[in-house]
C-alpha cells in the first residue's frame, strides 16, 4: 500500500547556480550545476526543470546523467535572464546504494543575484547553493 512505500531523504546532493564567463559570446551567464557531495557515485540521474509564476510558464526541460562521481559536480542547464524572474523548479531523481531518491529543488523568483554568491569549494567558483 501507499503507506508502505519508503522514500529515503536526499542528503549531500544539491544544486548550485553559478555566474560563469562564456568565452565564446564574451558574456557572464547563469548556469545550474548538480553537485554530488556524497562519498559514492549517484547513477541514472534524471532532471526535469521548468519555470513558472501565476500567469506564465516555460517548457519543461529534461536532462539525464548516467553517473555522477562522488564529490563532483556537472553543469546541467543555462538559465536565461528572462527565467530568473520566475520560480524555477528542478526535480532530481537518482539511484544510490540501490535505492531510488527523489527531491524537488525550488529557486524562488528574483533570488539569483551576483550579491548572493558565495564560494563553492567543490566547483572552485562563486555561486548560490540550492538545498
Amino acid at each position: 500500500m501507499k503507506q508502505d512505500i519508503v522514500i529515503p531523504k536526499v542528503e549531500d546532493v544539491c544544486l548550485a547556480v553559478v555566474h560563469d564567463y562564456n568565452k565564446t559570446f564574451k558574456t557572464n551567464d547563469w548556469n545550474v550545476y548538480l553537485l554530488n557531495e556524497k562519498d559514492i557515485a549517484i547513477e541514472m540521474v534524471l532532471i526535469l526543470s521548468r519555470g513558472y509564476d501565476n500567469t506564465r510558464k516555460t517548457a519543461t526541460m529534461r536532462h539525464k546523467v548516467e553517473s555522477l562521481p562522488a564529490n563532483s559536480g556537472i553543469k546541467i542547464e543555462f538559465m536565461q535572464d528572462e527565467v530568473l524572474v520566475l520560480n524555477n523548479e528542478f526535480k532530481v531523481t537518482f539511484f544510490a546504494n540501490n535505492k531510488l531518491y527523489d527531491k524537488t529543488f525550488l529557486i524562488k523568483k528574483n533570488t539569483i543575484k551576483t550579491s548572493a554568491q558565495r564560494m563553492i569549494k567543490s566547483l572552485n567558483k562563486r555561486g548560490i547553493i540550492i538545498k
